[in-house]
């Protein structure tokens, strides 16, 4: 990504949105995602409902497609409620282990201190996004700023509802503020908020996705964007 156009997309933001799982840590970097999905397929097989997922959501290794597929079948049930405690219990399980996301926490700590207002735009549960900011000090970068995974799960974006959520809260107008995630999802939540974008792109693998979706804007480490930050913040 050009410098210029970097320094022109960080300038222009009075608020940065966050995604949580990629862009401030690898939550399940320890705590395999593959495995609380599979949990959760044979939770649900257990209690008799095999045939409630397709083959294809059987097979994703996504817990949040496995609990986004319950949800549609059976919208605001007890099992999906119980569905969504279970994947809670497992995300907050994994935030000892999560891998902090290389730069992130002096770049959160350095747009607060610049002026810039912070939250966390997520499909993870709220629960879990506090708890892990507790164990890194960043509390207070975002407070009381968090907006994650609700009851309403036909809300998880690629819904803008998280985003939409954070602006109204923070009183900001969605061109004035800053999108930065790691999925499709994030990106079309964010376009149908009418948000400006920053990929963020571990691997190759990550960003051709977002490529794929049409993003422009994509960076493969957040040390380029902490430099112009403290360069011209």
């Amino acid at each position: 990504m050009e410098p210029e156009r970097l320094r022109a997309l960080i300038g222009e933001a009075r608020v940065v949105l966050w995604d949580f799982d990629g862009p401030i840590c690898r939550l399940f970097a320890g705590h395999s995602a593959q495995r609380v999905a599979v949990e959760l397929v044979e939770w649900l097989e257990g209690r008799g409902l095999h045939g409630l997922l397709t083959d294809t959501e059987r097979q994703s290794l996504d817990p949040h497609i496995v609990l986004r597929a319950v949800d549609r079948r059976h919208p605001g049930s007890d099992l999906v409620d119980e569905l969504e405690e279970r994947l809670t219990q497992e995300e907050l399980r994994a935030t000892s282990t999560a891998m902090p996301t290389p730069y992130a926490d002096p770049l959160i700590q350095t747009w607060k201190a610049v002026g810039s207002r912070l939250a966390i735009a997520t499909n993870n549960s709220p629960r879990v996004v506090r708890a892990y900011l507790a164990t890194r000090g960043l509390t207070s970068c975002f407070a009381p700023h968090v907006y994650g995974r609700t009851r309403t799960l036909s809300r998880l974006k690629p819904d803008p509802h998280c985003l939409t959520r954070a602006l109204s809260a923070m009183g900001s107008a969605a061109s004035a503020a800053l999108m930065i995630g790691d999925t499709p999802s994030d990106l079309l939540a964010a376009r149908a908020a009418g948000v400006p974008f920053l990929g963020y792109a571990r691997n190759e693998r990550k960003a051709k996705l977002l490529r794929d979706e049409g993003a422009e804007e994509i960076v493969s480490s957040l040390q380029p964007v902490l430099e112009q930050l403290r360069s011209h913040g």
